[in-house]
C-alpha cells in the first residue's frame, strides 16, 4: 500500500490525476519553471540544458548516464537561508539538516560552512558524518532502533543531542552513560495526534506508529519520569515531527499546542524545565509549478510566532526552537539525467495515443514514483525541439509494471533513442533511498559550479556488485 510522506497531493494513496494539461505552444516544452528547477538552470546554445555552468550534455559524456547532478550553489543559497530565517538574534535556533534526504562528506561540508548542524539517524550517516569532519556539539542522533554500537558511537563523538525513542533506549542509552561516566542530553520524542503533508493536516489519532512516545496515551509522561531517575541522562526538551512535503503552518500550530501544554506538565509535575523544542522538519518543495510553499523566512516567521503564543498561554519561557528540514535544502539543488533508450506508441482507448519512453534508469535511482506516486517535471535536455508535444509516461528499464519516472507528461513528438531526459527536484530521497535492483550499480552524483563539476559520489561499478558474492 502506497504511503503517502511524499505523495502528490493529499496522501490518500490516490493515484495521480492524469496528463498535465496540452501545452498550446511546442516551445512550452522547454521551459523551465524556476518555482521547480535549481537556480542556475537554463537552456544554451542549440536549447541544452545547462546545470551550474555545464552542459548536461558533456556531463552526460563525462560521468555516464543516470546521473545525478546538483547545483552546488543553490544547496548553499537555501541552507544560508534558512540559517538566516531562524536564528534570529531575537529567538536563536539551531538548524540541523536531515542527512537521509541525501548524504555524502562535500555535501556536508558545503552545509556545515553555511551554518547548519547536522541530524543522523543511523550508525552510518553518523560514521560518514564524524569522518567528514563535523564536530559532535553539531549533530543530532535520531533513530526509533538504536543499537547498543550505535549509540556507543554517538556518545564517543559526543553528540549534541540524543533523541529518544523507546523506554528501552532510555535504559540501554543511561547504561551506556553511566560506564563512560557522561551525562547524555536527552529530547523525548512525542506523538502529538497531528499528521500534515503538503495543504492538509488531520489532528486525531495517528498515534498508531513506530515513532516517539504518545501524549494521550500518558507514554510521554512515563518516559519523562524514566529518564529523570536516571543520574547520566538530561531532559532538555521535546521533539515532535509531523509530516512531509508541508506547504504551510497549520499543522505547526496544533502541534505546538499540543507540545507546549506537554512542557508544562514536564515543569509542573517533574520540575523539569523544557529548554529546547525541536518541531522536526518536513517544510515541502515544488516538485510541479503549482506547488506552492511557504519559503523558510515565512515558515520561520510564523513558527516562533506560534511558539511564543502558546508559551505566553502556558506562563512558559520560550525554549529555544529547532528545526530539521532536508528535501527543503536538497531537494530543488538535484536533476537527474537520463538517456532515452527505446520509445514505444501505445493507443489506448479513443485512439489516443501515449509513448513510453524507456531510459536507461528507473525505479533503482528514483523509487519515489513507484512508492508514493510522486510527480515530477521532465524536459528534453540536450536539445530543445519544435515539434508537437506527445503524450508520454517515461519509465525504467527494470523488470516492473510499476517501474515508472514520470507518469504523465508531454514531450516532443520527435523525441528518439541517444536524447537526454532531466528531470528535477531529486535531489533529496532519490539516489539516498537507490537501490542495486535488477543488479543496476546505482548513479554518480556530480556537483555543479561555475562551469565545473566534481563527483560527490562515483558510480557504482559492476566489480563493485559482484565482488560482494563469494560464490564468485
Amino acid at each position: 500500500m502506497r504511503a503517502h510522506p511524499a505523495g502528490p497531493r493529499h496522501g490518500e494513496g490516490q493515484p495521480s490525476g492524469g496528463a498535465p494539461v496540452r501545452p498550446r505552444d511546442p516551445a512550452e516544452l522547454a521551459r523551465l519553471d524556476p518555482r521547480v528547477w535549481c537556480t542556475t538552470a537554463q537552456r544554451g546554445p542549440g536549447g541544452e540544458l545547462v546545470l551550474g555552468g555545464c552542459g548536461v550534455s558533456t556531463l552526460a559524456a563525462q560521468y555516464g548516464t543516470p546521473l545525478f547532478v546538483m547545483d552546488e550553489m543553490d544547496v548553499r543559497q537555501r541552507a544560508a537561508a534558512f540559517r538566516s530565517a531562524y536564528d534570529v538574534p531575537e529567538a536563536p535556533a539551531d538548524v540541523y539538516y536531515a542527512a537521509k534526504a541525501f548524504l555524502s562528506a562535500t555535501l556536508v561540508r558545503w552545509l556545515v560552512e553555511a551554518g547548519l548542524s547536522v541530524d543522523v539517524c543511523t550508525g552510518g550517516e553518523l560514521a560518514l558524518v564524524v569522518r567528514a569532519g563535523v564536530p559532535g556539539e553539531r549533530i543530532l542522533f535520531h533513530g526509533n532502533n538504536k543499537s547498543v554500537a550505535e549509540l556507543s558511537a554517538g556518545l564517543d563523538a559526543q553528540v549534541h543531542r540524543f533523541v529518544v525513542d523507546s523506554d528501552v533506549e532510555i535504559d540501554r542509552l543511561a547504561a551506556l552513560a553511566a560506564a563512560r561516566g557522561l551525562v547524555a542530553d536527552v529530547l523525548v520524542r512525542v506523538t502529538v495526534g497531528v499528521e500534515a503533508h503538503t495543504h492538509e493536516f488531520i489532528a486525531t489519532a495517528h498515534e498508531d506508529q513506530k515513532f516517539g512516545f504518545s501524549l494521550a496515551s500518558g507514554a510521554a509522561s512515563q518516559a519523562v519520569r524514566r529518564i529523570a531517575a536516571q543520574p547520566s541522562l538530561r531532559l532538555v526538551g521535546l521533539h515532535s515531527h509531523i509530516g512531509s512535503q508541508i506547504f504551510d503552518s497549520d499543522g505547526f500550530d496544533v502541534a505546538a499546542h499540543r507540545v507546549v501544554g506537554f512542557a508544562a506538565t514536564v515543569r509542573d509535575e517533574h520540575a523539569i524545565p523544557v529548554e529546547e523544542l525541536n518541531l522536526g522538519g518536513g517544510m515541502g518543495i515544488a516538485y510541479l509549478p503549482s506547488d506552492d510553499p511557504l519559503d523558510a523566512e515565512h515558515m520561520a516567521a510564523q513558527l516562533r510566532s506560534i511558539v511564543q503564543r502558546e508559551c505566553l498561554a502556558a506562563d512558559l519561557p520560550v525554549p529555544r526552537l529547532a528545526v530539521e528540514p532536508g528535501r527543503a535544502i536538497v531537494g530543488p539543488a538535484g536533476v537527474t539525467v537520463y538517456e532515452v533508450g527505446t520509445v514505444k506508441p501505445v493507443e489506448l482507448d479513443q485512439g489516443v495515443v501515449r509513448a513510453y519512453v524507456s531510459v536507461d534508469g528507473g525505479m533503482s535511482d528514483n523509487i519515489r514514483t513507484a512508492l508514493y506516486d510522486a510527480d515530477y517535471c521532465v524536459v528534453l535536455a540536450s536539445r530543445v525541439s519544435l515539434a508537437e508535444p506527445m503524450l508520454c509516461r517515461v519509465v525504467g528499464k527494470h523488470c516492473e509494471s510499476g517501474d515508472v519516472v514520470v507518469r504523465d507528461a508531454w514531450l516532443p513528438a520527435d523525441l528518439a533513442p541517444g536524447d537526454l531526459l532531466a528531470v528535477a527536484a531529486t535531489g533529496a530521497y532519490c539516489r539516498a533511498m537507490a537501490s542495486t535492483y535488477n543488479l543496476v550499480p546505482r548513479p554518480a552524483v556530480v556537483g555543479v559550479r561555475d562551469g565545473r563539476a566534481a563527483v560527490l559520489l562515483r558510480r557504482e561499478t559492476m566489480e563493485d556488485l559482484l565482488r560482494l558474492d563469494p560464490g564468485l
